[in-house]
């Protein structure tokens, strides 16, 4: 992480690998680990229940009514988010189509920007191999991979404040204000992606870096007048028309929330989504927050396998604690002045990055909290993951240093584990039939009420093995060479190879874990269930969901329709549902026989989404012989009130 100073550093380009001293052939091999990894998966599976589709349905409504200033999930006003992403996909619809390519093109474009911007950060800082390895590992980093897959603004927000601070620090360090305005502007956009934290994190960031270097006292040189500006230019008009778009209102007819009217945009988007959130006093509340250290802890999946080299750049930042604080004081290098202004911008890179990531990771440990909030904090721990590593294998020529040994036989260890499991699983299922449903064959364990980004990871059983033998069998593989191919180069000095097989050893078992969410597309994707209402509804049939809409996103998605919702005044469509002109589509219990009975009396068709946890009390409501099975699927079932053309009878019929 810190400067060397304890001999004169070599040119640019002395002793790197021949493969980084030709630019074409480093971009060629990262362009391929970005393609296998990210950009080949675009097409599958199909938009995933919950998150995914629900924002999907949002940018939906925008590509069709043109309204760009207020998002709105079935007809229903959803006022938590801003809407740089959902423009990116709206305008993708426009282009490719509605379907899942088009949804998650933005998100993955914006990884490839994180790793292009690692490569030229990284690089200036730290040599040409320092920046290979930071957008290698951004590329193959397993919390990347993961929380690209559903459509969420991190990978956006993360770029956007990066590209902020990056501008901030070159104009600073090259003397180059104009560089500011963008900035400003990377800041503005970051906010209209993810509201007010993106301000929140670049100025605590800039205010503590310019305290510690004492470069506040170039306070003129910030444009600050001029680049606020900008910045409000950019940031504020969607935020004053949606305020305007979507006011304050009195008491309704009928129910109303538990705070006595309507608030509107400002009220709800800063007071309840930024403040009430943050403190955990949301309402509603339907969200988790895990304790500060299990949160942490989190990061050792989420940037495996480099976390494991992470103790290394510790002990090599310690020893050289002193050294990295005198480069960072040192006065601004006249230009040209080659080395000297090398290393200061090494250590002020050290800085910058290590005071952002610091905040990001402490903001979200005390605030609630998803697994993937501190996806900005990526790219900052990486690029000075990757610059110390670059260092350390400059330094360590023929040998490497234990700290370096000790984290490729961690991970040799760590792949030699998972690929013994993974074959005592597939040995277990040897003899069990394929199925391609693997939601019928987990375990329902509810953590987390199912509110965290992987509580379905813990749900995996021993049967559900039979339906992921070519996955499970590459990982397996992957797993158990990779890694010690990885001790063997390292150990014998070839430290490149041995940090590009890590590379690309993580990009194969990446590839592997696609091939498996592909397969649990049926426990996680209600595409299927969208395929017969679209294949057998006439227009005037209704489409109804038990619970909040998030439970079956994707079929109102894929099937283009509004549905009425049976107790599903809930969650992100709560507050939307009270506006006076919020469409009728909330039921209680009460009115779905009623609701049932007509239909059948006008021979129009109904379809009923129901979950498992809904099934029993829903069969309780109608009984059992009014209900067909259009679709079963995992742990759901779409249910009709007149047989399709081979009827199915409800599950367990006539057992009431």
């Amino acid at each position: 992480m810190p400067t060397e100073t304890a001999r004169k550093p070599a040119p640019p380009g002395a002793g790197e690998p021949a493969l980084l001293r030709t630019s074409p052939l480093a971009w060629l091999l990262l362009g391929l680990l970005f393609l296998a990894v990210h950009f080949l998966a675009l097409p599958s599976p199909p938009l995933l229940d919950d998150a995914d589709a629900t924002h999907a349905n949002a940018a939906q409504h925008m590509a069709r009514t043109g309204d760009w200033v207020t998002l709105y999930v079935d007809g229903v006003r959803y006022l938590e988010k801003p809407p740089l992403p959902y423009w990116l996909v709206a305008l993708d619809y426009r282009l490719f189509g509605e379907n899942v390519l088009a949804t998650h093109l933005p998100m993955t474009l914006a990884v490839l920007g994180n790793g292009i911007l690692a490569y030229l950060w990284a690089g200036r800082a730290f040599g040409r191999r320092a920046g290979f390895y930071a957008a290698a590992a951004l590329f193959t980093t397993v919390g990347v991979f993961l929380f690209t897959r559903i459509f969420i603004p991190e990978a956006l927000l993360s770029l956007l404040l990066a590209l902020a601070l990056w501008a901030f620090l070159t104009a600073l360090e090259d003397g180059r204000p104009r560089l500011l305005y963008l900035s400003y502007a990377a800041l503005a956009a970051a906010t209209l992606t993810k509201g007010l934290i993106a301000p929140l994190f670049f100025l605590g960031t800039a205010l503590l870096y310019l305290l510690a270097t004492g470069d506040w006292r170039r306070w003129r040189t910030l444009r600050l007048l001029s680049g606020t500006l900008l910045y409000l230019l950019l940031a504020a008009p969607w935020h004053i028309l949606a305020a305007l778009a979507n006011p304050d209102h009195g008491h309704p007819s009928g129910n109303v929330p538990s705070f006595g009217h309507v608030h509107g945009f400002l009220y709800f988007y800063f007071v309840n989504e930024h403040f009430l959130r943050f403190l955990g006093a949301r309402y509603p509340h339907d969200y988790n927050k895990q304790a500060g250290w299990v949160f942490w802890a989190g990061h050792l999946a989420w940037l495996f396998p480099w976390v494991l080299f992470f103790p290394a750049a510790a002990a090599r930042f310690w020893p050289q604690r002193h050294t990295f604080s005198r480069s960072l004081q040192r006065g601004t290098p006249p230009a040209g002045a080659g080395a000297s202004a090398r290393e200061r911008f090494r250590a002020r890179t050290t800085l910058l990055l290590g005071l952002y990531g610091s905040l990001v990771l402490l903001f979200f440990a005390l605030s609630t909290n998803q697994e993937y909030y501190t996806w900005p904090a990526y790219f900052p721990l990486l690029v000075l993951l990757a610059g110390s590593l670059s260092l350390q294998e400059d330094s360590a020529q023929a040998r490497p240093g234990r700290w370096l040994l000790a984290a490729h036989w961690l991970l040799a260890l760590a792949g030699t584990a998972v690929a013994v499991a993974l074959a005592a699983g597939l040995w277990a299922a040897r003899s069990l039939p394929y199925n391609d449903d693997v939601g019928t064959l987990l375990a329902h364990r509810n953590v987390g009420d199912y509110t965290f980004a992987m509580s379905r990871f813990f749900d995996l059983t021993g049967p559900a093995m039979a339906a992921l033998r070519l996955p499970a069998g590459l990982a397996a593989v992957t797993l158990l060479l990779g890694p010690l191919l990885a001790l063997l180069l390292r150990r014998r000095g070839r430290h490149f190879e041995a940090t590009t097989s890590v590379a690309l050893t993580m990009a194969m078992f990446l590839v592997a874990a696609h091939i498996a969410l592909v397969r649990f597309g049926p426990l996680l994707s209600s595409r299927s269930m969208a395929e017969v209402v679209n294949r057998t509804a006439e227009p005037a049939d209704q489409l109804l969901v038990y619970g909040d809409q998030s439970y079956a996103s994707s079929l109102l998605f894929y099937t283009h329709r509004q549905a009425l919702l049976v107790n599903g005044r809930s969650s992100s469509m709560l507050w939307g549902s009270f506006y006076p002109d919020a469409p009728r589509i909330f039921l209680e219990d009460g009115a779905l026989r009623p609701l049932w009975d007509e239909a059948n009396a006008h021979h129009r068709r109904l379809y009923l989404f129901v979950t498992a946890d809904f099934d029993r009390h829903v069969r309780q409501l109608l009984g059992s012989e009014e209900l067909f099975v259009a679709k079963a699927l995992s742990d759901r079932t779409l249910y009709t009130n007149r047989p399709l053309a081979t009827p199915q009878k409800s599950k367990e019929a006539g057992s009431l």
